[in-house]
């Protein structure tokens, strides 16, 4: 999980910054209307909108406003009733695999300005299941914490039942089957954690290195397709030693 680790804390940065500017909290609503529309209010019945729910938290989004999402959602308003989800699927520079998915009302706009996103960066948008062999469904819990926590985060986690557990830069990212994100998720809340994100993502199952100048490249090219009103979440498989990595997010 060693490239997946790097980038996840990549994110979890940037959501910082996403939050000034209410990125996120746009892009939570969105989902939180769409998983209460399909599956309905209730997130102890809805895992979708559990999901939903902790990434609005992690974004710090107020109470009332995810209610007031879920609402509109649950009531079939016109904000949450056409929306339908798109995967698109594309090459970074070096190779790199890219994972794109979207909620969008109207894909006559979104299908081009992912497509402009990719070549403007030097990518190239592909077909459908080009890459997606690539990634597996995964359920990521993050907890923010201290490195001497190891004993306790490691033993609460693999009782029950993830997969993986690993530290970096304050954040504990834990790795679990995709239809146990819930599960563990109490059982580490149980044992006295505090989880501060779980969701399911699509983590790369083969890693493909860059350096240099390919790194700035790849990760504007994400930031740019993150940055689409469209986009809900991007996913990659590069990997890059830490100081390309950061001085690419400089």
């Amino acid at each position: 999980m060693a490239g997946h680790s790097k980038w996840a804390n990549i994110k979890h940065k940037k959501a910082r910054v996403d939050k000034l500017r209410g990125k996120a909290w746009s892009k939570c609503s969105k989902a939180l209307m769409v998983a209460a529309k399909h599956g309905g209010p209730d997130p102890a019945a809805n895992l979708s909108l559990r999901y939903a729910i902790d990434e609005a938290r992690a974004a710090n989004m107020p109470k009332d406003t995810i209610e007031r999402a879920i609402a509109k959602g649950a009531g079939l308003g016109s904000e949450g009733a056409d929306f339908e989800d798109i995967r698109y699927e594309g090459y970074g520079i070096g190779g790199v695999a890219i994972l794109v998915d979207c909620l969008t009302d109207n894909r006559q706009r979104t299908a081009p300005e992912i497509r402009s996103a990719f070549a403007k960066a030097g990518g190239n948008l592909g077909t459908t299941g080009s890459v997606a062999f690539m990634f597996d469904l995964k359920g990521i819990i993050t907890i923010e914490g201290a490195e001497d926590q190891e004993d306790a985060i490691m033993t609460a986690a693999l009782e029950a039942g993830a997969e993986d557990v690993e530290f970096a830069d304050g954040l504990w990212t834990i790795s679990t089957p995709a239809d146990s994100v819930a599960q563990v998720s109490d059982a580490l809340e149980a044992s006295g954690l505090t989880v501060a994100s779980g969701t399911r993502e699509m983590v790369p199952n083969v890693n493909v290195e860059v350096a240099g100048d390919a790194v700035a490249q790849n990760i504007k090219l994400l930031n740019a397709l993150e940055d689409l009103d469209d986009v809900q979440k991007v996913y990659s498989n590069m990997d890059a030693s830490a100081e390309d990595l950061a001085a690419a997010m400089d």
